[in-house]
């Protein structure tokens, strides 16, 4: 009887031992899952592919560690992602980390996207690059001016970062691009060259072609780059940003002029098409290679595009339709563009010849200048 119970006893024992142990052992295997990443798939590299990554990395960390680079960077080579990475803060406030999926202001690298806008309504017999801004906007004060000229600042038209601060009398009230335009009609302001005389950059250029673009489309210039390019390039991490449209853009980078010096969201943040794109390092790789497979925009008119517009200036420093030029090498061209604004910079670098690309894009503006040259020659 006293075996009988002591058996009892140790069976009631261990069997609290197995639940016991059980039920710790749940405990340890709860683990909390991190989200995969969103990056493009890897592709196996090269030895020489691998030791120009190593080199890459360590340029960037350098200028990470030393000079407060911060941002995004991707290099390819034939589509093939060779090296790409992100380094600091999305937002200096909240601590959170860049990813490859964060957005960027493109500022000025935005100017390729209104131009492609552009080729895409000529080729489907929208316009036609010789029509006069007059034809889509009659009270336009500047004769002479057409789509052609827009296109490769040719226009002589007058700079509307310069005059909007003069006139847009409310600057907490974002300016449009309609109002940029009303501006030129009403306050009668003095272009600065005849059409068609002078190469000058001006942003107002890309102000007036997007709203070409508007008057053809019938659409919001945001959402006719939307379902028109965007959607149809699987450009998911991509849209444009026009303050007041009580849009929020997720996921996307704050701009600082430092640190700790947030940049503002200006009031000029109502005008696009000379900026206002946001976008990720992977999405414009996207762009890159429709660029050169033409499925929206065919190759024959990309090749407008990419063709040197001024015989006076030198050709390895020209430009095109929404594109900077360098055809100096006759079999690589390299077209690109740079951007800055308010807080952010960035570089769109394309060598047709090699089919290299550079995307390096930034939000803390006065920690990220880099040479176009310099940024070939790491390449």
């Amino acid at each position: 009887m006293f075996n009988i119970k002591i058996y009892q006893l140790l069976s009631l024992l261990f069997i609290v031992i197995i639940f016991s142990s059980c039920g710790s052992t749940t405990k340890r295997r709860i683990v909390k899952l991190k989200p995969k990443s969103q990056t493009t798939k890897k592709i196996k590299l090269t030895d020489a592919q691998k030791q120009k990554a190593k080199e890459l990395k360590k340029f960037f960390y350098h200028r990470y560690k030393i000079r407060g680079f911060n941002g995004a960077v991707l290099f390819a080579e034939k589509g093939k992602i060779i090296y790409e990475d992100t380094f600091g803060y999305a937002n200096f406030v909240t601590r959170d980390t860049l990813k490859i999926n964060t957005k960027f202001q493109l500022a000025s690298v935005s100017k390729p996207f209104t131009s492609y806008a552009i080729l895409l309504l000529k080729q489907r017999g929208k316009l036609s690059l010789q029509d006069s801004v007059q034809k889509y906007f009659p009270e336009f004060p500047y004769h002479g001016v057409t789509i052609d000229l827009l296109l490769i600042h040719k226009s002589g038209i007058p700079e509307y970062n310069y005059f909007a601060d003069k006139y847009w009398e409310n600057k907490h009230i974002p300016i449009t691009n309609q109002d940029v335009i009303n501006l030129m009609i009403q306050k009668n302001i003095l272009r600065y060259y005849l059409p068609d005389k002078k190469y000058n950059y001006i942003n107002t250029n890309y102000a007036v072609l997007a709203s070409i673009v508007e008057k053809v489309s019938g659409k919001h210039f945001e959402n006719f780059m939307k379902e028109e390019i965007f959607n149809p390039l699987g450009m998911s991490n991509t849209i444009i940003y026009r303050k007041g449209n009580g849009i929020k853009i997720e996921n996307a980078a704050t701009g600082y002029h430092n640190r700790r010096r947030k940049a503002e969201d200006h009031y000029q943040n109502g005008v696009v098409g000379d900026k206002g794109v946001y976008t990720t390092v992977e999405d414009l790789l996207k762009f890159d290679q429709e660029l050169y497979k033409g499925t929206l925009v065919n190759k024959e008119n990309l090749e407008l595009a990419f063709e040197p517009a001024y015989k006076r200036l030198y050709i390895n420093d020209n430009y095109g339709y929404g594109w900077r030029i360098n055809a100096a090498d006759s079999t690589n061209k390299i077209v690109y563009h740079t951007g800055w604004w308010k807080g952010f910079r960035s570089y769109f670098i394309r060598e047709l010849g090699k089919k290299k690309t550079i995307i390096v894009l930034s939000n803390i503006s006065n920690r990220s200048i880099f040479g176009t040259k310099e940024l070939i020659e790491l390449f």
